[in-house]
């Protein structure tokens, strides 16, 4: 086993392991060891063991609380192939030149257009789709938008035009925005397959699973298609579990609960996550534009239906999904894990959804309250010893990641934001968020909010910790 495989096991014993057994206690230990269907544990009274057949899961390296970094942001959707216009090609030529917009060419096609000349109105909608998507290869999500919705006054039938800004909507997390466009796709193409299936994540955006259910069944019968059949899958299982969940709502938040959760429970999270949201708001200068999903489970249901890793105690993957099984009230540790989780939201929305996942991480742990001192001097050990990974090979999903490893990327990560904050204040972040938005790469969007490179970081990164490491 290499060197820092072995310090990294050595760094995660520092922090402490909870074993849940399956009557919902909880026994906090150190060095848990599962062999020969016992569990073995560290306690200050000793070394002491219990049937592997009573318990339900180990939480490790003090991740009980900490989400499995699924997609946060809105579902990747892609705008289907459909011709938006025709002529399309011709005026793209005209209308973006020498790398921008020629806006003079732009107004003369709609004043052409206001004569109501079908060639004219061909020609603007054209004229305004190119400009759409010269901004998105920017990252002006935004402006794009305009474009589309200018196109559409012009050609307001245009089922490309209607689709591809129902993307954009979608992308955006703006799902009542993205059903109006589609259910006017649907008056003009009836029997779309391509309609069906973005309402269906339209719908499941907006945490309306049964009509979800029903687009995705719509457009597996007009078309199959594989994404579709995925989403119809998922989206069933979410069905079934829910249909006996009691809800609650507030001016942000959609809950859902398992009949186990009582009232109070649901009430207490529910004025939690609005304090959440207040601050979230005020620090990353951002504010989702639609209610927030979020499902509390028993510890079975959320394992059935996630499917997250073991080290995994929660999951934002558009929706709040958190385990709940035991709690009568809010505890210190729950409240982290709403305020974890609220972050990838803000997050993921505030970025595009393009926010690498160990910024991802980094910002939700120091947002929940976690930081460094405790952890500087065991990293340093194990990036003195033998190198980690470097931040840029983090930037991907950690689904696979085991739990050592996943304890080093957590906690690398956090070290790394802590350390922009430490520079610059949480003002820093929320610049690095909007850049990443529309930079070509994390890189480069580094570059232009903090005029530094990932390699500048991580050298900022490692002053923090050895600072830590002395206090």
């Amino acid at each position: 086993m290499p060197v820092a495989v072995v310090l990294l096991f050595a760094v995660c014993s520092a922090w402490a392991d909870t074993i849940v057994l399956k009557n919902g206690c909880r026994i906090q230990a150190s060095n848990v060891i599962e062999k020969d269907g016992r569990v073995s544990y560290d306690t200050p009274a000793g070394q002491l063991s219990i049937p592997k057949s009573i318990v339900a899961r180990i939480e490790r390296d003090d991740f009980a609380y900490s989400s499995s970094p699924a997609a946060s942001g809105p579902p990747v959707v892609s705008p289907p192939q459909i011709e938006p216009v025709r002529g399309y090609e011709d005026v793209a030529r005209l209308t973006v030149r020498d790398g921008s917009i020629d806006l003079a060419y732009v107004t003369r096609l709609e004043i052409d257009a206001r004569s109501s000349s079908p060639a004219s109105i061909e020609k603007v909608s054209a004229a305004h789709f190119a400009a759409a998507q010269f901004l998105l290869g920017k990252g002006d999500t935004d402006a794009a938008i305009d474009h589309y919705r200018r196109a559409l006054i012009f050609a307001p039938d245009n089922l490309g035009l209607l689709l591809n800004l129902a993307v954009l909507y979608l992308r955006e997390s703006q799902y009542t925005l993205a059903l109006d466009q589609l259910e006017h796709a649907r008056r003009v193409a009836p029997d779309s397959a391509d309609v069906a299936k973005l309402m269906g994540w339209a719908y499941y955006g907006a945490n309306k699973t049964s009509q979800a259910v029903e687009e995705w069944k719509r457009a597996e019968h007009l078309r199959p298609d594989p994404e579709v059949e995925r989403a119809l899958e998922k989206a069933q299982r979410d069905k079934s579990e829910e249909e006996s969940y009691q809800e609650g709502e507030t001016a942000h938040f959609s809950l859902k609960y398992n009949g186990s959760a009582t009232p109070d429970l649901a009430r207490g999270i529910l004025h939690v996550l609005e304090d959440d949201f207040n601050d979230l708001e005020a620090q990353l200068d951002f504010t989702p534009r639609e209610p927030i999903a979020v499902i509390l489970y028993t510890n079975e249901a959320f394992a059935d239906i996630t499917r997250a890793p073991s080290w995994a105690g929660a999951i934002n993957d558009g929706r709040l999904r958190i385990p709940v099984q035991g709690l009568s009230s809010v505890t210190s540790d729950l409240a982290r894990v709403l305020k974890h989780e609220l972050t990838h939201t803000f997050v993921g929305q505030k970025s595009h959804g393009r926010a690498p996942t160990w910024l991802q991480e980094g910002i939700a742990q120091w947002m929940e309250g976690k930081r460094s001192g405790g952890s500087a001097g065991a990293l340093l050990n194990v990036l003195g010893q033998e190198p980690g990974p470097h931040l840029q090979a983090l930037d991907g999903p950690w689904m696979s990641l085991s739990g050592g490893s996943a304890a080093f990327a957590y906690a690398w990560s956090l070290a790394a934001v802590e350390s922009i904050i430490e520079s610059g204040g949480v003002s820093d972040i929320s610049r690095l968020l909007d850049h990443i938005a529309t930079a070509s790469s994390t890189e480069d969007a580094l570059r232009e909010a903090l005029h530094i490179n990932y390699a500048d970081l991580e050298q900022q990164t490692l002053t923090l910790l050895r600072h830590e490491d002395v206090r």
